[in-house]
């Protein structure tokens, strides 16, 4: 990425600020069609604020103006190398320039980069919010310089005088900033899948939305995989299911974005997950009130392209012609229903898999399946897996096949497409996404959840001595939500979730019964922001599984409940019923238990706080020596403890603690 204007501290001082303005605004033309005169003032009156404050600084460092932040499609205002330290201003005009809003979001900026921009790990980030006609309170200067500093209030008058302190207080580092490499070094972003659903419908491709440990490879590959699928599909008129596999996080979801706005004409995005609908839908309706203009066109496009699983099948069974779409991508797919549950729940005659994939048969040309399978997250009644499609493709030979070659070797028989390769499948590599992409500090998140599910702690314990894993336990709710508020920094979000199954959490105050089909309820908790008490930060309401899977948050607090213990050395899933614990002995049943918790541990992009309540001896729901057990082979895995730290004096305390 590269800022609209950029160039040494004495270069800014010597160009004409009309000059720069007029540069800035033929970007601002070509990107932004609203707001043009807003802008326009607001450069005209922080440039000379900036000349001002840089008056006296080194004619070596380099001033960088609205530097683009791909991930959350906005600008910083203005990015200052020195020879030690990158400052992230942030300007807000008026006398009461200096609210926890615009803290927040200059402290984002600064995080982006530190997790994101690949020249800006080696030295401090400091955000500075500047509100020119303000008061600026006195700085209270970080007793240390590492990562991203708390952020700095600076006025128009106070602005000269900081950068000053700065480059005095910042120790000299080995190794000076070298402002050419910073700009040439890559800016690889991991949006959320929301924030991805915004870039995409905006047209950006999946190549932009790189992982920070890796480049972009493994989406781009599978992308290019599956449009070449299509258009292969579309040349020789087939009817073609291409099943895209991964483990959790991988990045399925965005691929099948990808190719729904990006790729395919009449292409359409099919979930049995209402959340995501929820959220995705809502979200980008939100950002075209934001713009200006108007969420009714924005709304029925999305509604267009991202629909729900169940309504798509409604309208098309009771005709005959086809449906408009020719693609269509299947997120999780693997939670398609049996055929009985179909008669049960809905009076359909056939599975999920079948139904559709009949009314795709409908286009007489071509059709094109694209499913989207997340191996081992089958999490209630009647999801038959990968199993079912493989079933509802022998049963129709004018269908084709095309996955990776992992789906003939799966342990369990429900994630096996075929038990063998039939003549009508076709296998590519490419079709498997097994590098990370939600994890954004660690790798070896998602090994880790596998092998504690698998109840092998030596396996586990040998991943954390390797790798640091982002998993922290404690014995108290209040230390819980402590550890979250204090690391949800800046815009980042933190959340509460747990199993729908864990019914006995409601004696440690948290109720397991998020109204996940409520689309206003979902949507307040996923984009909403405290203090509205709705929100995900307020950290009151818990999300399950089945409002949290295909969807994530920075930081999880997992609140572990008794419907998954630890007896005879593994893992025993049970339900509540009545007044008492009953194991789940079916192995369906076994397996959704198990695979909740696998949902619950992959929702976390930076970290997972776990909290295992102690229970209570007088309570034969809630034994202590139950969960005594869960917190031990945790520890025998690796989790680290999350303490509650010394309280340290602040003069301004962080947006998270007005939480507290």
């Amino acid at each position: 990425m590269r800022a609209w204007w950029s160039g040494t501290a004495a270069a800014l001082r010597e160009a004409d600020p009309e000059a720069i303005v007029a540069r800035l605004t033929v970007r601002l033309v070509e990107t932004h069609p609203l707001n043009r005169e807003e802008q326009l003032r607001a450069w005209r009156a922080q440039i000379p604020v900036l000349v001002a404050a840089l008056r006296l600084r080194p004619d070596t460092w380099q001033v960088l103006l609205e530097y683009p932040l791909l991930r959350l499609g906005r600008r910083i205002d203005a990015v200052i190398l020195t020879d030690r330290a990158i400052l992230v201003a942030e300007f807000k005009a008026g006398a009461q320039g200096f609210t926890p809003a615009g803290r927040a979001q200059v402290d984002d900026y600064a995080l982006d980069l530190r997790d994101f921009h690949a020249g800006s790990r080696a030295h401090p980030i400091v955000p500075i919010l500047v509100a020119p006609g303000a008061v600026a309170p006195p700085p209270a200067w970080p007793l240390f310089w590492h990562a991203v500093v708390p952020v700095l209030d600076a006025s128009a008058s106070s602005l000269p005088g900081l950068l000053g302190e700065l480059a005095d207080r910042i120790p000299t580092p080995a190794h000076a900033l070298d402002p050419v490499a910073w700009e040439a070094a890559p800016y690889r972003p991991v949006p959320t899948i929301v924030e991805a659903a915004r870039m995409l419908f905006q047209r950006h491709g999946v190549a932009e939305l790189a992982a920070a440990r890796a480049d972009a490879a493994n989406l781009t590959r599978t992308t290019a995989a599956i449009r070449a699928a299509i258009a292969l599909a579309q040349a020789e008129r087939r009817h073609l299911a291409v099943f895209v596999t991964g483990i959790p996080g991988a990045g399925k979801t965005l691929c099948g974005l990808n190719v729904v706005f990006g790729a395919a004409a009449g292409a359409a995005f099919l979930t049995g997950n209402l959340p995501l609908v929820h959220v995705m839908r809502e979200a980008l309706a939100r950002d075209a009130r934001a713009q200006g203009r108007g969420a009714r066109q924005p709304r029925q496009e999305t509604e267009s392209a991202i629909q729900p699983v169940n309504g798509f099948l409604k309208d098309n069974l009771p005709r005959t012609q086809p449906p408009h779409e020719h693609v269509i991508v299947f997120d999780e797919a693997q939670r398609a229903w049996d055929a009985a549950f179909g008669r049960r729940k809905f009076s359909y005659d056939g599975s999920e898999a079948a139904l559709i994939l009949d009314i795709m048969a409908r286009h007489r040309d071509w059709a094109v399946v694209v499913a989207l399978v997340g191996g081992g997250q089958e999490i209630n009644t009647g999801e038959a897996g990968l199993a079912e499609w493989g079933a509802a493709l022998a049963a129709r030979p004018g269908w084709q096949a095309l996955a990776a070659p992992g789906v003939l070797v799966a342990a369990d028989p429900r994630q096996l497409l075929f038990a063998a390769a039939p003549a009508a499948l076709a296998l590519d590599a490419a079709l498997h996404l097994d590098v990370p992409v939600r994890a954004i500090r660690s790798a070896a998140a998602a090994p880790w959840v596998e092998a504690v599910l698998a109840g092998d702690a030596r396996a586990a314990a040998a991943i954390a001595a390797t790798q640091e894993v982002p998993f922290l336990v404690t014995r108290s709710l209040e230390t819980l939500r402590a550890g979250l508020r204090r690391r949800a920094r800046g815009l980042r979000r933190a959340g509460l979730v747990c199993s729908a199954g864990a019914r006995r959490l409601v004696a440690d105050g948290l109720w397991p019964a998020f109204p996940h089909m409520d689309a206003d309820a979902v949507a307040h908790w996923f984009l909403d922001r405290w203090p509205d008490v709705r929100a995900s930060d307020a950290l009151e309401l818990p999300a399950t599984q089945f409002a949290c899977q295909g969807l994530e948050l920075d930081y999880v607090g997992l609140a572990w409940g008794n419907d998954l213990v630890r007896r005879g050395g593994r893992w025993q899933p049970r339900r509540f019923a009545g007044t008492a614990w009953q194991d789940s002995r079916a192995e369906a049943r076994a397996a959704y238990g198990m695979n909740t918790y696998r949902v619950l541990l992959t929702r976390a992009r930076y970290e997972t706080l776990i909290f295992v309540p102690p229970g209570d001896a007088a309570d034969a729901t809630r034994k202590p020596s139950e969960f005594d057990a869960v917190a031990a082979f945790l520890a025998a895995c690796g989790a680290g403890t999350l303490e509650e730290p010394a309280a340290e004096p602040e003069a301004e305390p962080p947006r998270s603690a007005a939480l507290l």
